[in-house]
């Protein structure tokens, strides 16, 4: 569901009810575009989780890529 800044501000508890009871999830709209969303908790937790998963994807292939530089060696060619 889309909704202006103006509409929200005139049912916000029924919106954030939606939101946190119905699983619905909200784009708060500024000129015609979306500027923010309301998701439950639990699709947050779920984004949150997917990101934490990628993050360690990332993190593995980096380690195995060749060339990497060690903590010691970085702050020894940067005077840390």
């Amino acid at each position: 569901m889309e909704m202006s800044m103006v509409e929200v501000r005139g049912n916000l508890a029924e919106v954030i009810n939606r939101v946190a009871y119905s699983g619905e999830r909200v784009v708060l709209k500024r000129h015609s575009k979306g500027v923010v969303a309301m998701v439950s908790m639990e699709d947050l937790k779920l984004l949150e989780e997917l990101e934490d998963r990628a993050d360690v994807r990332a993190a593995q292939k980096a380690r195995k890529e060749k060339g990497g530089v060690t903590l010691a060696q970085y702050r020894k060619k940067h005077g840390l």
